[in-house]
């Protein structure tokens, strides 16, 4: 069984099972990415309560795309993907093309199936649902700003286990 622990500076851990059964690109990328140490640092740039928290960007500014992309393993985009987008659910962010997540990725804060088929879910919580709720719960600039925090919790480690 494949886990990542992420673990947010004052908050604490969350832990997750991931499936490359199901999500073999976007598993291995994500991976790969941690294991290079390039989430270490970074903050969760967005978040919106009761939906998602968002983190990945390179410059902590979710308008700011990856150096690459991976085919997104979802119905929309020819791929069969059962993973619902429930509460702990972590899937990629993309922008309106199906083939562009790359970095950035989402946990899901409360049920979001309007999600499902549409992004690339590709594990899901197993513990810290209360780091979950005490990220989701921090104040924000609000919409207009894409829903940034005002302090951004940041990521002091992302493990592949």
């Amino acid at each position: 069984m494949m886990r990542c622990i992420i673990t947010t500076e004052g908050f604490g851990e969350m832990v997750f099972e991931l499936y490359p059964e199901h999500a073999p690109l976007t598993v291995k990328n994500f991976e790969d990415t941690a294991k290079s140490g390039f989430y270490d640092g970074l903050a969760w740039c967005r978040i919106v309560k009761d939906y998602v928290i968002q983190a990945g960007s390179p410059d902590n500014d979710i308008m700011t795309d990856s150096d690459w992309h991976i085919k997104g393993e979802f119905e929309e985009n020819g791929v069969s993907n059962p993973i619902p987008h429930i509460r702990g659910a972590i899937s990629m962010a993309r922008d309106d093309g199906y083939n562009t997540a790359g970095t950035q990725f989402f946990v899901v804060h409360q049920d979001a199936h309007k999600l499902d088929g549409r992004y690339a879910a590709f594990g899901q919580m197993v513990s810290g649902f209360d780091v979950l709720d005490r990220i989701a719960a921090l104040p924000t600039h609000g919409a207009e700003t894409w829903n940034r925090p005002v302090e951004m919790p940041v990521m002091s480690s992302v493990r592949i286990e």
